[in-house]
C-alpha cells in the first residue's frame, strides 16, 4: 500500500515549535507507511517535510522517538481517557457503550488503512527493537487499562471479572487482526467488517450485561 504525500502540507511555512513537531510527525507517519521504518531515515523527512536535520534532532532525539510521539497521538485521540474517565465516574453508561463499541470500528476507510499500516511497522520492529517493543506493550497496556474500566462500569459484579477479562482479550485480539487482514487482504471490505466487529462487541456487551443482573 502506498501513500501519496500532500506536497501542499509539506511546503507549508512552519511557525511555532508544536506546529512544527506536528508537521514533522504527520511527514514522518506517512514517509515510515510509504518506505518503511528502516528505509526511512533523518535525511529524508527533512527533504520531504523541508525541515533541517538539526532542528529535527533538536525535536526528536532519535526515530524510535518519533514513532514514540506519533503513537502517543494515536492512542490519546482512540482513548479519550478523560472522557471515558468522566462517563464512568457520572454513571453515563450510554456514552461507556458507545466508546467500547468505537474501540473496534474505524468508519475513514482511509484512516483505518493508515492504522494498520502503521499497526504493522510498529509489530515488524518491535520484533528486533527493544525501545518499540516496550512502546508497543504500553499501548497494549493502556488500551486495556481503559477497556477494563469501561467493562467494569458495565458490569461491575465480581462475579463478572472473569467474562470482563475475556471480552477485553477479545475486543483486543478482533482489532489487531482485522488490522492484519486489512494489509494482507487488497479486497478487504472495511464497512463489512466494521458492522461484524459491533455485532460481536454488542452481542457479548449485552451478555455481560445479562449476566450482571442476573449475578
Amino acid at each position: 500500500m502506498k501513500f501519496e504525500i500532500a506536497q501542499e502540507n509539506c511546503c507549508a511555512p512552519v511557525g511555532r515549535a508544536d506546529a512544527r513537531r506536528r508537521h514533522l510527525l504527520e511527514i514522518a507517519r506517512a514517509l515510515f507507511i510509504e518506505r518503511g521504518f528502516h528505509r526511512t531515515g533523518m535525511a529524508q523527512i527533512a527533504e520531504v517535510s523541508q525541515v533541517k536535520v538539526g532542528q529535527i534532532y533538536r525535536d526528536f532525539a532519535c526515530k524510535e522517538d518519533i514513532i514514540a510521539a506519533i503513537v502517543e497521538a494515536d492512542i490519546s485521540n482512540l482513548l479519550r481517557e478523560d472522557e471515558l474517565a468522566a462517563a464512568v465516574e457520572g454513571r453515563d453508561l450510554d456514552t461507556v457503550r458507545a466508546w467500547v463499541r468505537g474501540i473496534g470500528a474505524k468508519h475513514d476507510p482511509d484512516i483505518a488503512t493508515r492504522d494498520a499500516c502503521m499497526f504493522a511497522e510498529i509489530v515488524a520492529e518491535a520484533a528486533h527493537n527493544e525501545r518499540i517493543a516496550n512502546i508497543h506493550r504500553s499501548i497494549d497496556q493502556r488500551v486495556r487499562k481503559s477497556l477494563s474500566s469501561a467493562l467494569l462500569a458495565l458490569a461491575p459484579s465480581p462475579e463478572s471479572a472473569e467474562e470482563r477479562e475475556q471480552l477485553t482479550e477479545l475486543i483486543l485480539a478482533l482489532t489487531a487482526g482485522m488490522k492484519l487482514r486489512q494489509i494482507l487482504n487488497p479486497d478487504f471490505d472495511i464497512e463489512r467488517r466494521n458492522r461484524l466487529m459491533l455485532k460481536v462487541i454488542d452481542v457479548c456487551i449485552e451478555r455481560l450485561i445479562e449476566d450482571h443482573a442476573e449475578g
